[in-house]
Formats: structure tokens, sequence, C-alpha cells
């Protein structure tokens, strides 16, 4: 009898549990809502200010522009008519769209290549165990952090034919100066020149930071090994760099394209020679155009053209890269 008690007890308890899980999991699932509602609320209040400002200033105004980029838009003019993609196939077409990608070429080649190359060959020597290079570290820095339009109006002096410094220099050896600012070709190069001069600080010190990065132990096993400079440059150095050089040059091409102007609009006001595609922006909009559908449909060229560039350097040349 007490057998069939106890087992009939077992029965009820477990038809007890069984009743009582349906309402288990619903408590459940509620705590698991208020916990992901709370999760939302909190994500919302500490990143929803940042997600509005990014909407309201990078967002809003790219789209805007896609739109301005289909218009036959005067600036300042009240009235536009919409044109379909004519001003991108103007741009693509015209003599002076293919002249600006021709300026484009040449500047971004000359300011990267420039800009790293002397960086490196500067960041090696700062790597050395040299008296005051903690001083000579700081002032090829410098030049980085100032302005863009202070350093082009001191060398706005230097590169005048008439007064400027380098052409007495030039006159000391019996060499004319050069027309830098009348002749297409020397006004290019002077801007490149400066160019570089203003950023190759900031590639050298990111190509420092990539030296004493790599062990020591590698230089010295090499240097066992009887390799020269040359060669530990070149089988150990420079193989462990790829990571620095693989960011420098994706970061130059995008600096030298978008955040050249300052130096380009102060050295050369009309754009005479050095009309790359983010200087011909300001000119068909703000010049004396006043295109301002067409500027935009060059902005959107722009764009797509760095992230173009971008997407092909990490997919094919991050390949070549040695990650430690």
């Amino acid at each position: 009898m007490t057998a069939v008690q106890e087992d009939s007890g077992t029965v009820r308890s477990a038809e007890q549990g069984r009743e009582e899980r349906p309402e288990i999991a619903r408590a459940r699932k509620q705590r698991r809502r208020r916990r992901l509602s709370k999760n939302w609320s909190l994500f919302l209040l500490f990143a929803g200010p940042n997600i509005l400002l990014i909407l309201a200033f990078i967002y809003y105004p790219l789209i805007s522009n896609m739109y301005y980029s289909t218009l036959d838009w005067r600036l300042g003019s009240s009235t536009a008519t919409p044109v379909g993609l004519d001003n991108y196939v103007q741009f693509f077409t015209s003599e002076s769209g293919l002249e600006v990608w021709r300026v484009t070429g040449i500047f971004t080649a000359g300011a990267v290549l420039g800009s790293m190359i002397l960086g490196l060959l500067i960041a090696l020597v700062l790597n050395k165990k040299i008296p005051g290079r903690t001083v000579a570290r700081t002032a090829v820095f410098s030049p980085y952090v100032l302005s863009g339009v202070g350093v082009a109006l001191v060398w706005n002096f230097i590169f005048d034919p008439t007064l400027g410094a380098l052409s007495h220099i030039l006159g000391w050896f019996g060499i004319e100066s050069p027309q830098w600012y009348l002749d297409e070709d020397w006004a290019l190069l002077m801007v490149i020149i400066v160019y570089v001069w203003k950023n190759l600080g900031y590639c050298a010190v990111v190509f420092l930071a990539g030296l004493q990065s790599i062990p020591k132990e590698l230089i010295e096993a090499a240097t066992i090994d009887r390799a020269g400079p040359v060669r530990r440059f070149f089988s150990v150095t420079l193989p462990l760099l790829t990571p620095t050089v693989f960011f420098l040059f994706v970061t130059n091409i995008i600096f030298s394209m978008t955040n050249a102007f300052d130096v380009l609009r102060t050295m050369t006001p009309t754009g005479h020679g050095s009309n790359t595609i983010i200087f011909e922006i300001y000119l068909q909009s703000f010049g004396a155009y006043q295109r301002a559908g067409y500027s935009a449909a060059i902005a959107v060229v722009l764009f797509f053209t760095l992230f173009i560039i971008t997407a092909i350097q990490m997919r094919y040349v991050e390949r070549k890269v040695h990650y430690q």
C-alpha cells in the first residue's frame, strides 16, 4: 500500500512539473526579452548620438551629393535641370577631364613614392645610435603637423623666380630659375616637392616604428651568416617591413588624393598645372565656372575611385605582406 502511494505521489509530482514547465519557459523568455531590451537601450544610449552624427554629416551629404551630380546646377541658382549621367560622361570624355586624370596620376605617384622612399631612408638613419637622434626625429616629423597653408606660403618665397632663395642658389651655379608658376610642368613638380617635404616625416616615423619592431636576433643571425648591410636589408628588414609598407601605401594614396588641397590652393590658386581631382572639385564649384552639379559628379567619381583602389590593394597587394 505504501509503495502504491509513493508511486502515485511521484506521478503527481511529475505531472505538476510538466504543468510548471510552460510557465518557467515563459518566465525565461520574458527575462531574456528584458535583458535584450536593456542591452539595446544601453547601445542606443551610448552609440545613438554617434550614429546620428555619422548619418547627418557623412551619409546624408554623400547621398545628397549623388543626387546633385545628376543636375545641371549653378552654385547659388534657385533652379536646376536634371541631366542624368551627362556630367559623368563629360568628365570621362572631355579633354579637361582627361587632363585632370593625368595630373592626378602624376601627382599621386610622385607624392606617394617620394614620401615613402625618402621616409624609409631617413628612418634607417634615425634607427641607428647617433648623437642627437631624438632632436632629429622631432625635426623630421614637425613639418607634418604644420599647417599646409603656412608651409605653402613659406615655400612660395623659396620658389619665387626673382627673389626666392632657390633662384639665388641656382644663380651661384649659373643656372636660371625655372618659371615655377607659369610653366605647367614646373608647377606640378613644385607642388609635389612641397607635399613630399611636408609628409615624409609621417612616413619616416611609421617606418621607424616598424624597424624597431623587428627582432634584433634576426639581424644578428644574418650578420653572423656574413650577410652585408644591403643583403640584410633586402633579405631580412624589407620583408618584415611589408605590413608597414602596405599600410603607408594605402594611406598615402588616400591622403595624396584628398588632403593636398591646402598646398595646391595656396601655391597655385588657379590650378595652373596642378588641377588634381580634389582641386578640380573646388575649381568647378567655387571657381569661375560655378558648376556645382558637375563638381558633385567629380566628387562621386573620387569617392568610388578611392573605394576601388583600396579594395584592390586589400584584395591583391596584401597577399605579399609578411606578418610575423
